[in-house]
């Protein structure tokens, strides 16, 4: 399968080129990554065994047309399990979404939106070999709920004067360097996540999430560090998570664990991938394809 996706569906088909977007509804533009290029790296071959969790993407620039020729504009929220074998490349899902500006797809707006979210649901479904959902809003609810409101911003903390940051590429020892030895729960958060788009090197942007609860748990100050440290770091969105929740699996062996990264929207699409190690674990909102949610600070 590997060799198939390889010679068909490189990276760079559209990541990082020029490419025109397309004129029309255009599924080929779709590119499929096997999940399993970033996991091996890290040594998450049964990932099924590690975490269950959903990848949960919102596009800010859904649009399409009736009929007559009146567009639709709104916001479409897509989300997929962890467990399928590919994740979709997010230059081709933009230019996917785009090619559907001037395309027709009825002749109400309620018979252009089951067709829209029919359309995507089919075409996500096919490449990715899995069960996508997707949700298309007009307009935003007047309250909208959020998964996250009890958890603590690292760098809001009082560390001590000496305190330096100063390392900017990966560095999991952080991690072990002041391990809590008693028992308990942390519930904590950083809007200083940033790392790096693994083939053109752009910044992303993100907030990231992380409840653990384990007989150790990291110091404060340990944790944040190493969150910092993935600044310089070149990786997509899916490939971060996982890497800080194999990390934290791995030292604390916690009862426990929940990563979820929150990302700045960027090409009008932001990707939001959540895993736990139990599902009672996973944010209840953000993995809903039908249910809005709050945006993080820096979304």
């Amino acid at each position: 399968m590997y060799e198939k996706w390889e010679m068909k569906n490189e990276v760079g088909k559209v990541l990082g080129q020029k490419v025109e977007s397309p004129k029309a509804y255009c599924p080929e533009i779709l590119v499929a990554v096997p999940r399993s290029l970033n996991r091996e790296i890290y040594g998450i071959y049964q990932p099924e065994e590690l975490f269950c969790g959903y990848d949960s993407w919102h596009g800010y620039e859904a649009s399409f047309i009736q009929d007559n020729g009146v567009p639709v504009a709104g916001l479409l929220k897509i989300v997929y399990s962890s467990t399928s074998y590919f994740i979709v490349e997010s230059k081709s899902l933009k230019l996917y979404l785009a090619s559907f500006n001037m395309t027709p797809l009825g002749a109400t707006q309620e018979e252009c939106i089951q067709n829209y979210i029919h359309r995507v649901e089919t075409d996500l479904s096919k490449l990715l070999a899995t069960k996508v959902k997707a949700c298309f809003y007009r307009g935003c609810p007047s309250s909208l709920p959020f998964d996250f409101n009890e958890y603590q911003p690292l760098e809001e903390l009082i560390f001590p004067e000496d305190t330096r940051f100063s390392i900017y590429q990966e560095h999991p020892t952080f991690l072990s360097e002041h391990i809590n030895t008693q028992a308990g729960e942390m519930k904590v958060c950083s809007h200083l996540l940033k790392s790096n788009c693994k083939i053109t090197h752009q910044p992303d942007w993100g907030s990231i999430y992380i409840r653990l609860k384990g007989k150790s748990l990291p110091a404060e100050v340990s944790l944040l560090k190493y969150i910092v440290s993935l600044r310089n770091e070149n990786h997509f969105h899916e490939e971060i998570c996982e890497m800080i929740y194999k990390r934290l699996a791995d030292i604390f062996k916690p009862e426990i664990l929940m990563v979820c990264c929150l990302y700045t929207r960027r090409g009008g699409i932001d990707i939001c991938p959540s895993r736990a190690n139990h599902p009672d674990y996973l944010p209840q909102h953000l993995i809903c394809a039908d249910q809005l949610t709050q945006r993080s600070f820096r979304q």
